[in-house]
């Protein structure tokens, strides 16, 4: 059995948690020096110059925030995958439209960071490289996950 199903105060347990998951996200754009689009927009504060970018951080900041990145997305994939009914409580939160304005506005901007720098060791690139690659491909995995149970599934039903 599904612990959700055994326990379904657990759905209340992830809508809250959901913002956290979001402000991950949020987390990502800011270290980036990017502002997030809508709803989920902080103001930024007077005199707050944006000067860190991805291209210009440290390497072992662009390395912690790949990883970080990486990890959050392959554990979002992990968790729908094998649990669809937690899409309904995503969705909640305008997950769909946050995930695609974050894809937006940071994959482009990591990939052309991770392609721009100079590398003293090119294993580090091939690292990073794959990493984005997966946590693009998993951020597409996780929409088509959305997508087919908030979406289409009731369709067919």
């Amino acid at each position: 059995g599904n612990v959700f199903i055994q326990q379904p105060s657990y759905f209340s347990d992830l809508d809250e948690t959901l913002p956290t998951v979001l402000q991950v996200f949020n987390n990502i754009l800011h270290k980036c020096g990017l502002q997030c689009e809508g709803a989920s927009a902080e103001p930024q504060k007077l005199g707050e110059k944006v000067s860190v970018t991805a291209g210009n951080m440290p390497l072992q900041e662009l390395k912690d925030i790949v990883l970080y990145l990486c990890d959050t997305c392959t554990t979002l994939w992990a968790f729908l995958d094998v649990f669809p009914l937690a899409c309904q409580t995503f969705q909640k939160h305008e997950f769909c439209y946050r995930l695609a304005s974050f894809y937006e506005l940071a994959i482009p901007e990591l990939e052309s960071a991770i392609k721009k720098r100079q590398y003293e060791d090119n294993s580090v690139f091939a690292d990073l490289w794959r990493r984005i690659s997966h946590s693009r491909k998993k951020m597409i995995e996780v929409f088509h996950i959305l997508i087919n149970q908030v979406c289409l599934q009731p369709i067919l039903e």
